[in-house]
């Protein structure tokens, strides 16, 4: 099985960065801004707080569900912030296509994330903007006035810190700069994560927004990459069945890198795929259960694929790459 780089001798500390990793200030920790709550053993067992930001609804099931699942069972805390309501989002289960649905699309996707939500054990807030939609056409036309990508950054970036000050999480996940695809939504759901994180800690920074908050690690989720596809094009070929991978793989320019270069961290979270599909089939108007998405038996994904997939790129505690952990590091911090 395919595990990218060789991270073993690469270690990411406080001194310097290394891999594209940013590490900030190690006074930031010692200082209190992180929470003396949290770096003290006060409880038999501390939680700790994961934060996901994603674009839309549905986001959150897609890209690391099975991840949050494995760490709400364990005990912990994790918040998924949905920066748009997915208004602009398109009908894509032909069983939804009804007029009813349609004529209400932000009611609807609403519902369907709090069914993921309730399915994922996590809670859940809006950061309330509006979905830019994805433009098509050539040229492209601009997003709409007021939707999400244009509005003004310090707006969306002040609107996120307020939710991080109160929910004070350890670690926060978002996409790349590409925004794991290049949605406009997406690509500012990067923006604005990463402004976020490092306005959190500041006290002049956003003085209205709460009592200034240092999450500890920020993470890049990572999806589908070619070496997943591989295997699971591997494993339905083995086992006799079809698969869709075939395509795709025949497709894949050879000279644009594979993801995996990237990953820094595989979390193995295989016994919680039920819940990520489950999660996935309530967003009824944006996943049809016959689709892709279920190609692959989930035995055979626990075979060929058990992880899902991030990349550190902040850190302020000491974590030895590669990771199996998104706590690693703070777990020490604070008594786990």
């Amino acid at each position: 099985m395919y595990f990218g780089a060789d991270f073993s001798s690469i270690r990411a500390d406080a001194s310097g960065g290394v891999n594209g990793v940013r590490n900030i200030e190690r006074e930031r920790v010692v200082s209190g801004m992180v929470g003396s709550d949290d770096l003290v053993e006060c409880d038999l067992k501390p939680r700790l707080r994961l934060m996901a930001v994603h674009a839309h609804p549905d986001d959150e099931s897609s890209k690391g569900a099975a991840t949050m699942a494995k760490y709400v069972a364990e005990g912990h805390e994790v918040m998924v912030v949905t920066c748009t309501g997915g208004e602009a989002g398109s009908v894509l289960n032909p069983a939804m296509d009804k007029p009813e649905v349609l004529a209400n699309m932000s009611e609807v996707r609403r519902e369907e994330m709090a069914r993921a939500a309730k399915i994922l054990g996590v809670s859940h807030r809006w950061l309330g903007f509006i979905d830019s939609g994805l433009p098509e056409g050539e040229p492209l036309p601009p997003v709409p006035e007021g939707s999400f990508s244009v509005v003004p950054l310090e707006e969306s970036t002040e609107a996120l810190v307020r939710v991080i000050r109160e929910f004070r999480p350890h670690v926060v996940l978002t996409y790349d700069e590409n925004g794991g695809y290049p949605h406009p939504d997406h690509i500012r759901t990067h923006e604005v994560s990463m402004a976020a994180f490092d306005a959190a800690p500041e006290p002049d920074q956003f003085p209205e927004a709460g009592e200034p908050w240092q999450p500890l690690k920020l993470y890049y989720i990572h999806g589908f990459s070619r070496a997943r596809m591989l295997a699971f094009d591997d494993i339905l070929t083995k086992a006799g069945l079809e698969s869709p991978y075939k395509e795709w793989l025949d497709k894949w320019d050879p000279d644009k890198g594979d993801v995996m270069d990237r990953v820094t961290t595989r979390v193995e979270c295989s016994d919680y795929f039920e819940a990520r599909d489950e999660a996935l089939k309530a967003h009824a108007t944006q996943i049809d259960p016959d689709s892709r998405w279920f190609a692959v038996p989930r035995d055979l994904q626990r075979q060929a694929w058990p992880t899902e997939e991030y990349e550190l790129v902040r850190s302020l505690v000491d974590s030895t790459l590669p990771e199996d952990d998104l706590f690693a590091g703070i777990r020490e911090k604070v008594g786990t």
